[in-house]
């Protein structure tokens, strides 16, 4: 039996901070703090010990759907404590899962950072707004903020299709139907096909991940509702690139004049370990600018990265590059993890040794 159980590693886990808890056979569990692995003082688990504690938080019907497809993704809350999201999985034929925290309270857009400019983007009636970033790099609670800053100024119907549901957003100002795929729908292509039946004012889509979750995404954002995702891409010109090329190249024409038109901006982020052990928040935004719709359109997407950075006082854009060097110049963090984490990396050294003039000349340089 193991010497832990489930309810008082995820007690730690809030006590110390942690991200994330990993329970696999032959290691005691881990606990993820500030993006670094930290084993837990405690015996290591046993094949039986890993599939006791996970089946721990599974339904019957969970159960058999782990049995059937050999790993499931679900969600659950521990009063007082926090909601949590999970990954059960097999691995050398032992059950294996890891648990991220979720809390109970949606930090709000000012409390996580984000800029100004985000809130400005909420003000098109309709569109798609993408939200960016590598795993565990809190794109899920930037949504949440998001939508949540919705709900309390806005007055409307706020629909998520989730893979689980994270954050839980009460009724405030909108009304709010979230929908987890496996409980509430089969499918994220079912659920996205009937959305538009269910007079929706703003749609969150938790992963476009596929040709059709795309599609059907824009299709939505053109039909007049302000749309949300997320797509695992690390800067604005990949997630364009993504979206047009997952299209046969007989549409990649029409997709490049349909995300000129109903793209309003891409948010793309990482957490950077900081200097006093903690994670600050990386972000790069664009918007698309008439210049930038234009850029899109007749696939001149090389010269957008210099366009996000022409003018932007008055639009609000900022480069990956510039947004770690805030981070820098703010004593954060440091410029060794600064440069590790620059997508661009000559560009970046060349704004560190400039004291931060940035090269207008585009992604050109050492990528990482």
């Amino acid at each position: 039996m193991a010497s832990i159980t489930l309810q008082q590693l995820l007690k730690a886990m809030v006590e110390q901070g942690a991200s994330d808890a990993h329970l696999t056979a032959g290691s005691a569990p881990v606990l993820r703090i500030s993006g670094s692995i930290t084993r837990v003082k405690t015996d290591p688990l046993s094949s039986t010990d890993t599939k006791s504690l996970c089946y721990g938080v599974l339904s019957e019907a969970q159960k058999a759907e782990f049995e059937d497809n050999w790993e499931i993704d679900i969600s659950f809350g521990i009063k007082g404590l926090a909601r949590f999201r999970g990954n059960i999985f097999y691995q050398r034929g032992s059950v294996a899962g890891v648990f991220r925290r979720i809390p109970f309270e949606i930090p709000t857009m000012s409390s996580l950072g984000l800029p100004s400019v985000v809130e400005d983007m909420l003000g098109n009636p309709n569109g798609l707004i993408l939200v960016t970033g590598p795993t565990g790099s809190g794109k899920s609670t930037t949504l949440a903020s998001i939508l949540d800053q919705i709900n309390t100024t806005d007055k409307g119907h706020i629909m998520t299709l989730e893979d689980p549901i994270e954050f839980m957003h009460p009724h405030k100002h909108c009304v709010v139907n979230q929908r987890e795929i496996g409980s509430d729908s089969r499918s994220f292509a079912s659920a996205m096909k009937r959305i538009l039946r269910q007079d929706p004012d703003y749609v969150l889509i938790g992963e476009l991940r596929d040709l059709e979750s795309i599609e059907m995404a824009l299709t939505i954002a053109e039909t007049g509702h302000l749309v949300f995702g997320t797509l695992h891409t690390n800067s604005a010109v990949q997630t364009i690139n993504r979206i047009i090329n997952v299209f046969g190249s007989d549409q990649q024409n029409q997709v490049r004049q349909l995300v000129s038109f109903v793209l309003i901006g891409c948010i793309a982020q990482q957490l950077i370990p900081t200097m006093d052990g903690g994670r600050a928040m990386a972000i790069e935004i664009m918007r698309t600018t008439n210049a930038i719709k234009n850029l899109i359109r007749e696939s001149k997407m090389e010269m957008v990265y210099s366009q996000m950075q022409t003018n932007q006082e008055e639009t609000g854009m900022q480069t990956m590059n510039q947004s770690l060097l805030k981070l820098v110049q703010g004593k954060r963090i440091t410029e060794m993890v600064a440069h590790e984490h620059s997508p661009v990396q000559d560009e970046f050294a060349r704004m560190l040794a400039s004291g931060g003039a940035s090269n207008t000349d585009g992604p050109g340089g050492k990528r990482r």
